[in-house]
């Protein structure tokens, strides 16, 4: 079994960035730690990122094998993000090894060990909803293997990242929505621990304020499953002070909610518009079309993957942080009203 930083750490009762800054002589450890550390570590044969070392030191390529974590296999956009990534790592002679998460932390960690065990040059990573701590990501850091969040981003770590232009397109969307004489919005989001979450928030609220609207935050709700829209949506059709307008976190609840309006007699868009954010295979496929923000997940994927691949052949510094936004569009279709004139 091999040894890791975490395992030094634990056994010398000290952080696992001590570990690391202490094996690569880093000033801000004293001569007496960092000593004790080095000696220890040696006494267990261990050596930092050796492979990575060797492997720069040799002029040779790295491991030729990505790590991937998606939340969902089967979501569409996930499954474009994918492709996006596979196509870069292709055309580079590397192979991608996927694990889903499902949305769970356990699973997300688990899939963190196995792509260790796996001696992977890098790993790309979307978070699961309730995915907590920062450990199992804190590991490849302290190891110095490239690390790229995308699209669900850890702010608790600064690594690169590619992410869409969530609170631009959320703003958008809002912003056409009134502009089309909607009033009284609701927005259906994911939870609020996402950084996502909070962005598409933040536009949603801006676009209304800065079209002189009371932002109501009984008109936040938290729903972002289709099934979760089918159940809750009768509910808020049924108040007196009901809303004219739905903006969705992805498409599948804005399918859902178009779904349960249509089941309850009202007609989309006349007497409700509808917009989702993801622009999938679903949003054409229903009657009336979905209103939409495109992510453009292929392009992320993509952005993702060329960022890795720099850091495990050495054209970007291991320490170098990477911050790209792909930019959404709003796609238009019928279930929101065209704007008059």
């Amino acid at each position: 079994m091999s040894i890791t930083m975490k395992d030094i750490a634990h056994q010398l009762g000290v952080s696992v960035a001590t570990v690391s800054r202490a094996l690569h002589g880093s000033p801000e450890i004293s001569a007496e730690r960092r000593k004790q550390i080095v000696d220890y570590a040696r006494r267990l044969n261990f050596l930092p990122n050796a492979m990575a070392q060797q492997l720069r030191l040799s002029g040779r390529r790295p491991s030729k094998i990505v790590g991937v974590i998606v939340p969902e296999l089967a979501h569409y956009y996930f499954s474009t993000v994918l492709k996006g990534i596979d196509e870069v790592c292709a055309s580079r002679g590397y192979a991608v090894m996927i694990a889903e998460s499902g949305e769970d932390h356990e699973r997300e960690v688990e899939a963190c060990r196995r792509f260790r065990e796996h001696r992977v040059c890098g790993v790309i990573v979307s978070m699961a909803k309730n995915s907590r701590g920062v450990d199992h990501f804190q590991e490849f850091i302290d190891d110095g293997i490239p690390l790229v969040f995308y699209d669900r981003i850890c702010t608790a770590i600064d690594t690169s990242r590619v992410t869409v232009d969530d609170y631009r397109g959320a703003f958008h969307a809002v912003d056409y929505l009134i502009r089309t004489g909607c009033r009284r919005i609701v927005l259906y989001t994911s939870p609020m621990n996402l950084e996502i979450s909070k962005n598409r928030f933040n536009g949603y609220k801006d676009a209304l304020l800065q079209a002189g609207l009371t932002f109501d935050e009984r008109r936040v709700l938290l729903c972002d499953q289709r099934q979760q829209a089918e159940q809750l949506t009768p509910h808020v059709m049924a108040g007196a002070d009901r809303p004219d307008a739905f903006f969705c976190t992805n498409d599948e609840t804005a399918i859902g909610t178009l779904y349960t309006l249509k089941r309850l007699g009202l007609r989309v868009p006349d007497d409700v518009s509808l917009c989702g954010f993801t622009n999938g295979e679903g949003a054409i496929s229903c009657d009336p079309m979905l209103t939409t923000v495109e992510q453009r997940g292929k392009e992320l994927g993509r952005q993702a993957a060329e960022i890795l691949l720099q850091k495990a052949e050495g054209q970007l510094a291991a320490e170098a942080v990477e911050r790209r936004i792909v930019k959404t569009r709003l796609v238009v279709r019928g279930t929101t009203r065209p704007l008059a004139g």
